[in-house]
């Protein structure tokens, strides 16, 4: 072989080393992800390599997928963690597949609030964790949940307390109803309120049902006390409920404007019309000024309460069923000037 034959073959060899020690060097350090300051990256568990790449290709957080395959093949990054993670604008693949590797994900802000069912109540977590509202409404109706919070069904509901809450957007339903149940047990032990429900002869899930259906009878603060009195008489002295809020969510029919006799006349244990005493659970969640108001409410001698009609969504109470009566007609009257009715 002639000496610029062999030089031949090693200009070649060393372009040929030089291309890829440059592509090698460019899939490494330049940078790869897109400008994505604000944006999370979900990762679900289970996800392995190759659809995460697809996962971060479309959702345009890297340029080029082949690269970042590449590069994680090098640094032997096989195992995927699941949750949610911020990703470092304009990084390169090696300074993405470290982030990835040992950082710790993002938090997620969980806001629970007006939820009537454990279907709603599914719904609203799925939105802020990475399970589907199928998965967990299913984790609610097997008796997984119950056992966590040592209940019944009926009763899971009463241990979600309004609020916003920060969980790991991979979060399992085990550990979230575990944190749940530490939120529960904080706030019942907070500003005696549990020695406040012993005063009322009253467990913790006795009085959440009864917020419940204050919540549902009133969006006015100030006059739930008033209301939680009226009501707390009527089961001292062992006279039905008979709350609207129990026959719609005995019936199902929440698209209702009216309660009418098929709402009231409905056979469950949830129609207060029906049946003395508290339901067998809440019919919502309840917030925090209705369960304290539960807890200490006013005191009358009311027995009756109808909504004024006017507009203020307050209610004019009573002692007695003649002026009830007449709160009634003022109720009707009302909506005639409104035009309302």
């Amino acid at each position: 072989m002639t000496k610029k034959i062999i030089l031949g073959v090693l200009l070649i060899a060393i372009l040929a080393g030089g291309i890829i020690g440059y592509k090698t060097y460019s899939a490494v350090f330049s940078p790869n992800t897109t400008e994505t300051t604000g944006k999370f990256l979900d990762i679900k568990p289970g996800t392995d390599l190759a659809a995460l790449a697809d996962l971060m290709k479309k959702a345009n957080f890297i340029k080029d997928k082949e690269s970042f395959l590449y590069v994680a093949g090098l640094m032997k990054y096989q195992t995927v963690r699941s949750g949610r993670f911020s990703v470092p604008a304009e990084s390169s693949n090696i300074e993405l597949i470290r982030h990835l590797r040992s950082s710790k994900q993002a938090t997620v802000n969980l806001v629970l609030s007006n939820a009537r069912t454990l279907e709603d109540l599914s719904g609203k977590i799925a939105k802020f964790i990475a399970l589907d509202s199928t998965e967990i409404l299913q984790y609610f109706n097997d008796g997984r949940a119950a056992n966590i919070l040592e209940t019944n069904r009926e009763n899971i509901m009463t241990y979600f307390i309004p609020n916003t809450y920060e969980v790991y957007w991979n979060e399992s339903m085990d550990a979230l109803l575990g944190r749940m149940k530490k939120e529960h047990d904080r706030f019942w032990t907070s500003n005696n309120r549990l020695s406040k429900a012993e005063k009322q002869n009253m467990s913790a899930e006795e009085i959440y049902t009864l917020a419940s259906i204050i919540e549902k009878e009133t969006n006015q603060n100030i006059e739930k006390p008033t209301m939680a009195a009226a009501l707390h008489n009527r089961i001292r002295i062992g006279m039905p409920l008979q709350a609207d809020p129990t026959a719609v969510f005995a019936t199902g029919d929440f698209q209702t404007k009216r309660v009418l006799n098929k709402h009231t006349q409905y056979d469950s244990p949830y129609n207060t019309y029906m049946y003395k005493g508290l339901p067998p659970g809440p019919i919502a969640m309840a917030s925090i000024a209705s369960i304290d108001a539960v807890l200490s409410p006013d005191t009358n001698k009311y027995l009756y309460y109808c909504a004024k009609g006017d507009g203020s969504g307050l209610h004019n109470f009573a002692t007695n069923l003649r002026a009830h009566n007449n709160n009634s007609r003022i109720y009707v009257q009302n909506l005639k000037r409104r035009g309302k009715r």
